[in-house]
């Protein structure tokens, strides 16, 4: 069997089916130009943006942004512009919002989208019940009123980066009269947006279909259907796209991106990209001893794993601010050095023969080398008095434990930070009160606290290196590297590469003849 209908696909359970698109018995990118498929590292756990633990998924932004559109937004370069609203500001004193919403946009039902879908949106996104990961940074305004097509509203709580995360995770416009109409249950079945692409077919852990949106308001797609194929092994991306099953793939190992780049019929691109590579600390068992966790940091050789496992594609940072982030401080370092490594453990009495013993937890495939790296680390630590367990999960799961503050004393996690601020990298990272933090204490606490609501930018970006330099004192997180994104696509296409490492389809086009 070569070819299937659609509804016979349809009809394949998820398991079944994609078994039969990896062996390629559903032929879903079709022989024409007008189908995009993309074999894609994550599955897409729910349609909702905004709420939930996926929603501050870095990765899967890039099929949000397919279906919705963001109140800002932000270019391939990282640079904010006009979406669903066209101008946005303070006042001058920063004690009120006022945001103008664009004219002529329409829901993929056919309704117009009004100002009060914006309104209904900001303030859903800012009741903590409702499950937005990010409740407080929405919640920070309110009281609004329209006018027209112009929202004014109220400064609660001065928070700088409210208008960069209107460009961000959970900084999605949603539509109020059909969500209120068929519910959570009923949005995830049949979800609208205003985006290029309308939701066709899903099927979960499987596929993901997308049909343009011919009322689009913004530049037009350039592919009528876009197909995510959900293949979370990167062996299997790395024969989705050798095989031409697939016509672009993402996050592959760097042998493999250097080697097929350079095969006929298939072309690669790379970029520095805003995710870094970290492992978080939990304050817990052996990580209350300052003594091992600067030992843990020490002991790792992080242009050795560059080099020999990215074969150079990466740099290696020591705070959370990689360097096209405003906070950024080259002069924080801490370095290799497994014999001060040693000595730590050794005060602290351990050693290769009574090692420090925790586990750390890993995904496997979700980022090149990602699983391989954490080998060589737990292999560097038992050199030094140190032996880690590994523990592999999906990043689902990562998300639902750190929610629960109950990830392993050690964690291995890619930060996604498109919008480069430091209250959203180590913030969010490192403040014991946010969801996503994985070290909890009151020191650290006094110091991020006052940043988050300071109006002077120098002081406040001032107060965000001193706090990354404190971390980097205390050995609270352990950052490895700022991430290079491979991707590989067919001689046919053009791909921009996507600094916020979003790989959306408006981003791929097809190559001038």
């Amino acid at each position: 069997m070569t070819d299937i209908t659609r509804r016979r696909a349809l009809g394949l359970g998820a398991g079944s089916l994609l078994a039969a698109i990896l062996a390629g018995n559903v032929r879903l990118a079709g022989a024409d130009s007008s189908t995009l498929t993309i074999a894609f590292n994550s599955n897409l756990p729910s349609f909702d943006g905004t709420v939930g633990p996926s929603a501050v998924n870095p990765t899967i932004q890039a099929i949000y942004r397919a279906v919705f559109d963001q109140y800002i937004g932000q270019a391939p370069d990282l640079s904010f512009k006009p979406g669903l609203l066209t101008a946005w500001g303070w006042n001058e004193d920063k004690t009120r919002v006022f945001m103008e919403v664009r004219s002529g946009v329409t829901w993929h039902d056919g309704t117009p989208l009004t100002p009060e879908d914006v309104v209904w949106s900001l303030e859903r996104a800012g009741k903590p019940e409702t499950g937005n990961p990010v409740s407080g940074v929405w919640a920070s305004i309110g009281n609004f009123t329209v006018n027209g097509q112009r929202i004014e509203g109220e400064v609660k709580s001065f928070d700088p980066t409210i208008f960069k995360w209107m460009a961000y995770l959970t900084g999605y416009v949603m539509p109020k009269a059909y969500y209120e109409k068929v519910g959570a249950e009923g949005f995830e079945k049949k979800p609208i947006g205003t985006g290029p692409y309308k939701v066709d077919a899903y099927e979960g852990n499987a596929f993901l279909r997308l049909k343009a949106n011919p009322d689009y308001w913004g530049e037009k797609p350039a592919f009528e259907t876009v197909i995510f194929k959900f293949v979370t092994d990167a062996t299997s991306r790395v024969a989705e796209i050798e095989t031409g099953s697939s016509d672009v793939t993402l996050e592959i190992p760097f042998e493999e991106f250097d080697r097929l780049k350079g095969k006929s019929g298939l072309k690669g691109v790379s970029t520095p990209i805003s995710d870094i590579g970290m492992i978080f600390i939990t304050n817990r068992d052996v990580m209350l001893d300052k003594n091992v966790r600067l030992a843990a940091h020490h002991a790792i050789d992080k242009d050795g794993i560059i080099k020999k496992l990215l074969r150079g594609y990466g740099q290696a940072i020591d705070t959370l601010e990689a360097p096209q982030y405003i906070a950024y401080d080259p002069s924080i370092k801490v370095g290799y050095d497994p014999k001060k490594a040693a000595a730590l453990l050794a005060a602290s009495g351990f050693s290769k023969d009574k090692p420090a013993r925790f586990t750390i937890q890993t995904t496997r495939g979700l980022k090149p080398k990602d699983y391989e790296m954490i080998q060589a680390i737990v292999g560097m630590w038992r050199k030094v008095g140190i032996e880690a367990e590994i523990e592999v999960y999906e990043i689902a799961k990562h998300y639902e434990l750190r929610a629960g503050h109950k990830l392993a004393p050690a964690a291995f996690y890619n930060w996604g930070n498109a919008i480069g601020d430091p209250a959203t990298s180590t913030g969010f990272s490192m403040f014991s009160k946010s969801p996503h933090s994985a070290w909890k204490s009151d020191d650290l606490d006094a110091k991020i606290g006052p940043l988050w609501t300071e109006k002077d930018e120098a002081r406040r970006i001032a107060g965000w290196k001193a706090v990354d330099a404190y971390i980097a004192e205390e050995g609270y997180v352990i950052p490895l590297l700022q991430y290079v994104q491979p991707i590989v696509f067919k001689a046919g296409l053009s791909v921009t590469p996507n600094v916020s490492s979003a790989l959306e389809p408006g981003l791929v086009s097809k190559a001038k003849v």
